[in-house]
């Protein structure tokens, strides 16, 4: 039955023996596309990483050169200082973990499946270095993206006093895709190294080492990062509620970790987690293609088309994001007013469309026969469009359920109205549920697609061909990759930038209507500027929460392509063994089961570590809180928030990696085929407990921004306990 759902069984094309750090890269420069060879064709590739890189950096020194009032900046300095001070603990934290994976790396590919026919003593130094450049990788973006957004999060906070709208949309996203653009050219550009300038032979230990360290960066950065805001989060809200004071009281000291949280676990952990999902999804392909494809002139017409598609797809999202900005500035630079959602939304339909068109003229250029058939071109075309449809559908679907116009949230407020705690939360689970149902269908129905499509011939090239088409879908999800990392990134500098605007106090500066009107010519009207912070900070939770589940198929997508890289090293191209991938060995039905179970473990480990840092966090606040005499908490009660929000995040972290590392090890020496139920249950169960629990916290989110601008409550229509406990709920549930 598998060989049959999967392709017709093949010979590997190269020995299992050393996994992935055993393959060999063809000669690339042995097949010509158009006239040059493979190799020349892909060192094209360079300038336009470069060009990337310089796109990131051109807009960097916009964001630094745009206005800003003095007082907004030193918020947003403080804001980076304290983010300089997270990364730099998380960067020896992120070193602690690297010795585990070093052991484990030593000792496999030193002792107990070292290399066939290469050194140990060169192959092991080297998957090791390239680890270390994997993290250095998504440690790098992130400090870019730390370090853009709190530029950003003042400017952002000082358009707003023109009372426009369009600033205060257009610098978040300026800064989103200067993010976006930096981290796939820096990925593009490392994997291309590795392609292009490292002997064949040993290609393989450099790109498995690389996966290993983007990985293990993304983990640290996105589960502490994660941990981290929420601590924080909480920490800050509850004050409100304790005090009675209003929200971004610069007298709170939870503010600016607050601050810090919003960069170290929207910003940081998403842009990383978007980098070792970019990179290990084409590691997977690389991986699937050598081992499956075992014609080698057909190996190198897939992989130069794949990494020119990559080429593409950053030039397809550079493309959409220039023409969506003149369209945008042409309709909204004037106006009074403006959905903020709208051009962000045709932004992510516009790269998808562009994308799509690009994906068919490519691949009819770069491969328009493949083994004598003229056809695949576009069957290959069409599964990866497949994924890039989903790149802008799932946005869509989740917005049903967490935007601030969705039946749901406003369903949360009503509930909330009426019901107090007990509703609101009700309310925000069914939200949930049903978009984890509905994101589900639709992966399932575009990886239906994908299949169908790969029956139609591409079993002639290789063996299992619907898994090669599912890592296309994967590899489809990233090709508005700079796109997404920039909406994701939207949300954290509007946030930032109401939080900014409060704790600067501007609005107390002696003179500062006439400074404004002298320095910038301004004629400012507060209430109506943060009323356009408020209003677009509703925006960026909508589409922060909509990029989490492309990211996250990405990911499980990916995976599958990974996991069933492994199948077919483990039965020697569907050769041997397939009978251990069925419900009838018990060993596979065992990890199945075991898969799911340390999901729900992981669910509990990361709402125990905020719940129990949020409680150190509440009770430092408590204690030393200030509200009378004094305009602002100190800048040291600041800094001692964060690094209680800092060691729990840490704390929890660690607990967290221990775990989940020790049981993979052991759940591998245990039984293979045992480890490979375990490894497709944890993909399956953490994709929709993940979907489930980012929508919910998103629908609740949003309520909250409901309630602040729409409704203009903000404590006065419901300033009692009905009120309070729905703000409880909804701001800490949904954290």
């Amino acid at each position: 039955m598998l060989g049959s759902a999967l392709g017709a069984p093949a010979v590997l094309a190269q020995p299992r023996e050393g996994g992935e750090a055993a393959l060999k890269l063809p000669d690339l420069s042995s097949v010509t596309f158009m006239g040059i060879d493979g190799h020349k064709l892909l060192l094209v590739g360079l300038v336009f990483c470069f060009l990337g890189l310089m796109f990131g950096l051109a807009i960097y020194i916009q964001l630094k050169n745009l206005p800003v009032h003095r007082s907004m900046r030193e918020i947003s300095e403080l804001i980076y200082e304290t983010c300089k001070t997270y990364l730099t603990t998380q960067g020896k934290f992120i070193m602690i973990l690297w010795v585990f994976i070093a052991v484990i790396v030593v000792a496999y590919f030193g002792v107990l499946r070292p290399v066939p026919g290469h050194p140990v003593a060169l192959t092991v130094p080297m998957i090791l270095f390239f680890s270390l450049i994997g993290i250095a990788g998504s440690y790098g973006v992130a400090w870019f993206g730390i370090r853009v957004n709190t530029f950003a999060n003042s400017r952002t906070a000082f358009a707003s006093l023109e009372g426009k709208p369009f600033p205060i949309y257009a610098i978040p996203l300026k800064a989103g895709m200067s993010i976006g653009m930096l981290l796939i050219s820096v990925e593009l550009l490392i994997m291309l190294f590795i392609l292009l300038f490292i002997p064949g032979e040993y290609a393989g230990p450099c790109f498995i080492g690389f996966a290993i360290g983007e990985s293990l960066g993304a983990a640290a950065l996105r589960i502490a990062g994660g941990i981290f805001t929420k601590i924080a989060d909480i920490g800050s809200d509850l004050m409100k509620i304790v005090f009675k004071i209003k929200e971004d009281d610069a007298r709170n000291p939870g503010v600016i970790a607050d601050c810090t949280g919003d960069n170290a676990g929207d910003s940081v952990g998403p842009s990383a987690d978007g980098f070792e999902t970019y990179g290990v999804t084409g590691v997977a392909l690389i991986t699937f293609i050598l081992l499956a494809v075992p014609n080698t002139r057909i190996q190198v017409q897939l992989l130069v088309w794949i990494f020119v598609m990559r080429i593409m797809m950053l030039v397809s999202s550079a493309v959409s994001y220039f023409v969506n900005a003149a369209v945008a500035k042409a309709r909204y630079a004037n106006a009074g007013e403006m959905n903020f959602e709208a051009p962000l939304t045709s932004l992510v339909w516009l790269t998808s469309i562009v994308s799509i068109v690009l994906t068919y003229a490519v691949s009819w250029v770069i491969i328009p026969v493949l083994d004598g058939d003229g056809t695949l071109w576009w069957k290959l075309a069409s599964i990866i469009s497949c994924g890039t449809l989903a790149g802008a559908v799932i946005p869509e679907l989740v917005k049903i359920f967490t935007s601030t116009n969705s039946r749901h949230v406003q369903d949360v407020v009503k509930s909330s109205q009426e019901g107090g705690a007990s509703l609101n939360i009700l309310s925000g689970l069914v939200a949930g549920n049903f978009s984890a149902y509905w994101l589900g269908i639709s992966i399932v129905g575009l990886m239906g697609v994908a299949f169908l499509v790969s029956t139609m011939g591409l079993s002639i090239l290789m063996a299992a061909p619907a898994v090669f088409a599912f890592g296309l879908v994967a590899f489809g999800f990233l090709g508005m990759g700079p796109v997404t990392i920039a909406v994701d990134s939207y949300g954290p500098v509007t946030d930032n930038a109401q939080s900014v605007f409060e704790l600067s106090l501007i609005e107390q500066v002696p003179n500062i209507a006439e400074e404004l009107k002298n320095d910038y010519n301004i004629n400012v009207v507060f209430a109506r500027a943060k009323h356009l912070l408020e209003e677009n900070d509703g925006a960026g939770n909508t589409f922060k929460a909509t990029a989490k589940p492309v990211l996250i198929g990405t990911a499980v997508v990916g995976a599958t392509t990974m996991i069933f890289s492994i199948i077919m090293a483990l039965t020697d191209g569907l050769t041997k063994n397939t009978e251990s991938l069925s419900l009838l060995h018990a060993p596979f039905v065992l990890g199945l089961i075991t898969g799911g179970a340390i999901i729900y473990w992981f669910t509990g480990a990361s709402i125990q570590a905020v719940t129990t840092g949020a409680y150190r966090a509440v009770e430092f606040i408590k204690a030393n809180i200030k509200l009378e005499g004094v305009e602002k908490a100190s800048v040291e009660d600041s800094k001692k928030v964060v690094e209680i929000c800092t060691k729990y995040a840490q704390k929890g972290m660690f607990n967290i990696f221990l775990t989940i590392f020790f049981s993979t090890l052991a759940f591998a020496f245990l039984e293979p085929f045992f480890f490979i139920g375990y490894l497709i249950s944890i993909a399956v169960f953490g994709l929709y407990q993940a979907i489930f629990m980012a929508n919910a916290g998103g629908a609740w989110d949003n309520a909250k921004k409901v309630v602040e601008v729409d409704l203009k409550q903000k404590g006065r229509r419901h300033s009692g306990r009905s009120f309070q406990r729905y703000f409880v709920s909804s701001v800490e549930s949904g954290d």
